[in-house]
């Protein structure tokens, strides 16, 4: 069993942004030499989040929308406590709607992912410089 941790530095454009990060996971796997097995991809921030969807212009727009949004009907009720520190209860609230990981299996070398997936960081608190680590685990 092979295990490969590969830490990654990702620059976000933006206050609320998605960016692609899926050629550094499939170059990890790649580096790795690992053939099947499992690849992880975390990000250890309380701001941003890792998920797995379409790579179209709309849908990354919708994301970031959601990113944005999604908790509107609750700030509108009041502030959030954690706003009186610094300002930024809705990006950590919306990273426990998108979560902090994503898992994909590795077949004959390569990321298994559908036609229209990639993996995204999403980022609720930018821009920043956030950390991406990804662990190779397999054969």
């Amino acid at each position: 069993m092979r295990v490969e941790h590969v830490e990654v530095a990702v620059r976000t454009g933006g206050r609320v942004r998605v960016e692609d990060v899926t050629e550094h996971v499939r170059q990890a796997v790649r580096d790795a030499g690992v053939r099947q097995g499992i690849v992880l991809a975390s990000v250890p921030h309380t701001t941003c989040a890792v998920c797995v969807n379409e790579n179209e212009t709309g849908l990354r727009s919708d994301i970031e929308r959601l990113a944005r949004e999604v908790l509107e009907p609750l700030a509108s009720q009041g502030e959030f406590a954690h706003d009186c520190i610094d300002d930024n209860a809705r990006a950590h609230l919306t990273s426990l709607l998108l979560g902090h990981h994503a898992m994909l299996p590795i077949a004959d070398g390569e990321v298994v992912l559908g036609t229209w997936q990639s993996v995204f960081l999403v980022e609720m608190d930018g821009p920043r410089e956030r950390r991406l680590h990804l662990q190779v685990i397999g054969i």
